[in-house]
């Protein structure tokens, strides 16, 4: 009896305080959504700075409008290394500025940010949940309250039925809240991973294809060989 009695005192109270809690959390969420596109502009800027001083100088470098988004602007900067590799002239360039993204790899972290945004994103699904239970337990209360004074007894399962409807309404609000912070962030995040993707891919292909070249400089008779393959 007395863990009944223990156990319905401590329902009692999670009731009342899970929309509150619902709401707490909710503002916990938006606090992680705001570190995260904070830490995605800051990254976003360092690898566009990266590849601007990486192709500064070489002969095709794009001139976009400062109005451009700094995604396209890292779009422009790996295509222009990629044209550049096949340029002879900007080739030595290249060689002697592949060690910039050798020493400074921020380019390659991109599993924390990336585990970070999955949590967050997945963790608005919770919420109706956390709603849905709040309101189970808030009607389970008023099920079992005691009889007694009538007019009492339903005072009180009226506040129950109340705490019900706002636990639900606390639960989804939040979460259309969420998913659209989410939708606002998620072209930038995903534009951020992609990017990183791309220069490690074009770190990958410009180191192959710079020692290649030198392969062939250093080693005449490959070039030599190669033509009579194709003639033939």
């Amino acid at each position: 009896m007395r863990a009944l009695i223990v156990t319905s005192m401590l329902l009692e109270f999670a009731t009342t305080w899970f929309t509150p809690l619902i709401l707490i959390f909710g503002v916990l969420h938006l606090f992680v959504f705001a570190v995260l596109r904070f830490t995605a502009g800051r990254d976003l800027r360092s690898l566009a700075d990266l590849l601007a001083r990486f192709t500064d100088g070489l002969s095709r470098r794009s001139r976009l409008d400062w109005r451009g988004h700094l995604t396209d602007q890292v779009d422009a900067f790996v295509e222009d290394v990629r044209e550049a590799v096949q340029d002879p002239s900007d080739r030595k360039t290249l060689t002697n500025r592949i060690s910039l993204l050798d020493e400074k790899r921020d380019y390659l972290d991109s599993y924390r940010f990336e585990t970070a945004w999955n949590v967050a994103r997945s963790g608005i699904e919770v919420y109706p949940l956390l709603g849905v239970l709040g309101t189970i337990f808030a009607l389970w209360l008023a099920m079992r309250e005691p009889a007694g004074d009538a007019s009492a007894a339903v005072g009180t399962i009226v506040e129950r039925f109340g705490l019900a409807i706002d636990s639900t309404f606390a639960g989804l609000a939040t979460a259309i809240v969420l998913m659209i912070v989410n939708s606002f962030c998620e072209t930038l995040f995903t534009r951020l991973l992609e990017n990183r993707r791309d220069v490690r891919q074009l770190v990958t292909e410009v180191k192959r294809d710079l020692i290649a070249s030198d392969v062939r400089t250093s080693d005449p008779t490959l070039s030599h060989s190669k033509v009579a393959k194709e003639s033939m």
